[in-house]
């Protein structure tokens, strides 16, 4: 079972008035379901607005390659010689 991000869904059929969508989201994101799997996410504008969006320092972008490192060292082998 796939963890949905938001306990916002919909499906693909009532996509077909996105303004209903919308409206009963109260501008909060909302999963979008198909054949009950989740096929993506529907962020309507408000929400995206209510994000202080800034720059990551240098140090965090280090931080968070030295924290998933271990996790993507296997790829990084794998391409290594690609």
């Amino acid at each position: 079972m796939t963890h949905l991000a938001t306990p916002q869904i919909a499906t693909m059929t009532e996509l077909r008035e996105p303004q209903k969508v919308f409206d009963r989201a109260g501008g909060q994101p909302v999963a979008i379901l198909k054949n009950s799997a989740l096929v993506g996410y529907l962020v309507p504008a408000e929400a995206v607005s209510q994000v202080a969006h800034r720059y990551a320092t240098l140090d965090e972008v280090m931080q968070s390659l030295a924290r998933t490192r271990a996790r993507a060292q296997p790829v990084l082998d794998y391409l290594k010689d690609k």
